[in-house]
């Protein structure tokens, strides 16, 4: 991915340790990992998600043109209403994860950090004769998180994103701290991402990589919409839809809790009657420690490793649950 990646001034907050990548320019915490996962949980407080790309498209023909790149069907996108969506390449494997909404004249779209560039140069090629016109609103919007749950007063004027894991606000920039003092206790990414951890959830660039397909991850029905076609990929799609498998498939890991360390990202997975010398099934994509379940993981694995099968990754026993099925 590419990174060009403000420090947010919400890190000048007390006990505000910074993340690590993939979320540099934001808080990993303030002090208090498992207090603020809690607090999360119950509906309070905001996470910083500053760091992400903005991206705005405007013009009358913006949906139906939209809808002609994107694995989500969005030609009749009501106002206010929520979608996720992807872009994938010729052969079907993801590039870009959007998250949108539309206001009724703009369509707004939060991405990774970083990747907004590549995603607006995309876009911008391919234009042609509709009539929309793409910005990057990264340096004039920031994104924040409120859980579900929360009462906290969204702003007058602030475009709104609801989902059922809460509400993502796109605020001008330079209103970020004074919504900070209204509104704490701010909450680092770290417990945001053991929440969607635990909730199944992907996120591009950690659960995928230069092969993933939607199908491998559950993306299909949220992310991508089967019963329209006209986009770059489509035939993939349909092909394992309806006559294959994909080759892997996403896993939920509890793990040894009596290990120190967590396994990174890209930490193989094998069958723990095999040890460490075993072959490599798949990958942890992420890791995090919750609040009430201990550490725990996704993974990677290939679609035929039994789904009751006892795994390790990097030395630590992992118990799988099923995400996608086999």
């Amino acid at each position: 991915m590419l990174r060009d990646v403000k420090a947010s001034p919400l890190l000048s907050l007390p006990g505000a340790v910074p993340a690590e990548s993939p979320d540099e320019g934001v808080a990993a915490h303030y002090g208090d990992l498992f207090r603020e996962q809690r607090a999360l949980a119950d509906g309070s407080g905001f996470v910083d998600l500053s760091h992400r790309g903005v991206v705005a498209v405007t013009g009358v023909e913006r949906l139906s043109w939209l809808h002609l790149l994107i694995t989500q069907h969005v030609s009749d996108l009501q106002p206010g209403r929520a979608t996720e969506a992807l872009i994938l390449s010729a052969h079907g494997h993801i590039e870009h994860a959007l998250y949108l909404v539309d206001d009724g004249e703009t369509t707004w779209m939060h991405t990774e950090p970083g990747t907004q560039e590549t995603l607006v140069a995309y876009l911008e090629s391919m234009k042609f004769f509709y009539r929309v016109e793409v910005a990057d609103r990264t340096d004039e919007f920031a994104v924040v998180h409120l859980p579900a749950g929360s009462i906290t007063e969204v702003p007058e004027g602030a475009v709104v994103r609801e989902t059922p894991h809460g509400r993502d606000l796109f605020l001008p920039r330079a209103g970020l701290e004074s919504f900070a003092a209204e509104n704490g206790p701010a909450i680092g990414i770290l417990a945001m991402e053991a929440l969607r951890v635990e909730a199944h959830r992907p996120r591009l660039g950690l659960e995928t990589d230069h092969r993933t397909i939607p199908h491998e991850l559950g993306w299909i029905g949220t992310a991508v919409h089967l019963q329209k076609g006209c986009y770059r990929g489509q035939e993939t799609v349909a092909r394992v839809h309806n006559l294959g498998k994909p080759p892997r498939r996403l896993v939920f890991l509890h793990l040894d809790g009596s290990e120190v360390h967590l396994p990174p990202h890209g930490t193989p997975v094998r069958l723990a009657s095999e040890g460490e010398e075993g072959r490599q099934l798949g990958f942890i994509t992420t890791s995090a420690r919750h609040h009430e379940l201990g550490p725990i993981a996704l993974a990677l694995v290939k679609r035929n490793v039994p789904t009751d099968a006892q795994l390790s990754a990097g030395g630590t026993a992992a118990a799988q649950e099923v995400v996608v099925e086999p």
